[in-house]
């Protein structure tokens, strides 16, 4: 399993209506792609702009067709709310609890 890191900066006082475009707009898009998994959505308590998304794919390759294919119009879904382009990474998940795969299986 693999999870694409993506961070971003909502414009000041825009960060609710910025993760409301994630889940209203964002997630549905997510869940018609082939080997999306789940979407956890973070906001942190010291600095309310910054959001950070994780989302979990089946494999690498399900996470780059979905990139190549989508994320740039994510991006301008968001763009309103965005102050800045958002950085992502895509890491391999090692443990989860939460989807009960080890290292050994996730592939």
């Amino acid at each position: 399993m693999f999870t694409r890191i993506v961070e971003c900066q909502a414009k000041t006082g825009m960060s609710e209506e910025a993760v409301k475009k994630v889940r209203l707009e964002v997630l549905p898009i997510l869940q018609k792609q082939p080997g999306f998994v789940d979407l956890i959505a973070l906001r942190a308590s010291d600095d309310q702009q910054r959001v950070v998304c994780l989302s979990f794919w089946d494999t690498k390759e399900s996470a780059e067709r979905y990139h190549r294919g989508h994320y740039d119009s994510v991006v301008q879904t968001l763009k309103s709310v965005l102050e800045t382009k958002p950085m992502q990474e895509t890491l391999r998940v090692e443990i989860s609890t939460a989807h009960h795969i080890a290292a050994s299986r996730a592939a």
